[in-house]
């Protein structure tokens, strides 16, 4: 079967997402608690309150916002500058962490010397998307990257957002469009110039990408290997869920994401990256 366009999701594909960030998010708690003596459960409960008003688990001014730190430290300069330890703390542990699954960046150089054309396509918000895929190479092997604009800046704080990419060019996704999205995977295929015929999509969701996939006639394969955070890190996985930025509103969409989904197998099934190799041939990338 010959492809010429390769659609991949980011986050528990090319790379441990989760992994990276309870390194650095537990990380940075137990300093934060260290330093200020909150206790875990206001903490945990404030950065809830955060995420879920920005959209996000990731946002960049969390401590700054947090009132528990607020009420002891005041501004934000000061907050900085007395979480200085947490913040190194999570910087620290995220770059131990950040690292791209076996087999990807080999892969994808291989896709690269083949003339494929790669895509990335993630829900994730463009700053931290962005920082990843310049901190592993990724902009070297990536041609076209879609993902949602970053979450507005607080007044008065700047945030170098811009970043120079080897060869990728970025560009964003509709406000509020979120996978699955059969409609929004065809328009990128249209964005590109190819047809859903040349593509293939790689991602590590069942429901999301590989259901979405399937319904705009794409060859979808499943990232197997991306889901074991949730069989093998169950404990760690519940802090996500205590700082979640899923609001009601979002828990009910994913339950009815997981009624109205049709529960179609995926097509091809990878325990690693690599595999995408031996199951379809691949070739030079011609735009429509």
């Amino acid at each position: 079967m010959e492809k010429t366009v390769l659609i991949t999701d980011l986050d528990n594909t090319l790379f441990d997402w989760f992994g990276v960030w309870y390194a650095s998010n537990s990380a940075m708690i137990q300093q934060i608690k260290k330093i200020s003596g909150v206790d875990e459960t206001t903490l945990l409960s404030e950065m809830k309150v955060v995420h879920q008003l920005h959209g996000t688990a990731e946002y960049a001014f969390l401590l700054e916002s947090l009132p528990c730190l607020q009420a002891l430290y005041g501004d934000s300069k000061t907050i900085k500058e007395e979480m200085n330890d947490a913040i190194h703390a999570f910087r620290k542990a995220r770059k131990n962490k950040l690292k791209l699954y076996d087999t990807v960046e080999s892969t994808l150089k291989t896709l690269k010397e083949l003339g494929v054309f790669i895509v990335a396509y993630t829900e994730s918000k463009s700053f931290y998307t962005s920082y990843r895929i310049k901190k592993l190479g990724l902009d070297n092997y990536i041609d076209v990257l879609y993902s949602p604009p970053d979450h507005e800046l607080p007044e008065g704080e700047g945030l170098n957002t811009h970043f120079e990419f080897n060869q990728m060019l970025q560009k964003f996704t509709p406000k509020d469009e979120l996978k699955p999205n059969p409609k929004l995977l065809l328009d990128i295929i249209k964005d590109i110039g190819a047809t859903p015929g040349d593509c293939i999509y790689v991602g590590d969701s069942e429901m999301k990408d590989i259901e979405m996939a399937q319904q705009a006639n794409v060859s979808d394969v499943f990232a197997k290997y991306g889901t074991a955070h949730f069989s093998e890190n169950p404990t760690e996985y519940n802090l996500l869920r205590a700082v979640t930025h899923w609001t009601d509103e979002d828990v009910k969409r994913e339950k009815l994401i997981k009624e109205q989904s049709h529960h179609i197998p995926p097509s091809y099934t990878i325990n690693q990256y690599s595999e995408l190799l031996s199951l379809f041939s691949f070739t030079n990338f011609q735009r429509n």
